[in-house]
C-alpha cells in the first residue's frame, strides 16, 4: 500500500475549552497520511485518478475554521471521517500539534489513526 501525506500544514483557528482560548484564533499544525493505491494515477499522470493532497489540505483548512470546538480529540475525530468519507483512502492517521498549548513545551497534541469499516 501507498502512501500519500501532508506534512505540518498550518492552520491558524479558534479552539480551546478555556475562555481566553476562545478569544483569539491560535495555530494548529497538521501531519496526515493517507494509504492508498497511486499506480492508477502514476500510470496515466492523471490527477483524477489521485489522491489529491491539494483538494485534502482545503477540506482540513475548511472544517477547522468553520466551526470551532473545543478539544483537539473532537477536532481529529470529524477530520478522520471527512478524510475517510470524501477521498480515495482506506486508513489515515493524523498528527495535530498546538504549540502555544503549554508554555513549557515546544508542542503538544493528539494523534489518530482511523480505518473504513469494511
Amino acid at each position: 500500500m501507498d502512501k500519500v501525506y501532508i506534512s505540518q500544514l498550518h492552520v491558524d483557528t479558534i479552539i480551546g475549552v478555556y475562555d481566553f482560548e476562545k478569544e483569539s484564533k491560535q495555530s494548529l499544525y497538521f501531519d496526515i497520511e493517507m494509504l492508498c493505491d497511486i499506480s492508477a494515477a502514476a500510470a496515466t499522470d492523471d490527477i483524477n485518478l489521485a489522491l489529491d493532497y491539494a483538494k485534502v489540505s482545503e477540506r482540513v483548512i475548511e472544517h477547522t475554521t468553520a466551526k470551532p470546538v473545543e478539544l483537539l480529540e473532537t477536532l481529529v475525530e470529524q477530520l478522520a471521517a471527512l478524510i475517510l468519507a470524501e477521498f480515495a483512502t482506506n486508513q489515515v492517521t493524523i498528527r495535530v500539534s498546538k504549540p502555544a498549548a503549554v508554555p513549557q513545551a515546544q508542542t503538544v497534541g493528539v494523534e489518530i489513526t482511523r480505518r473504513k469499516a469494511d
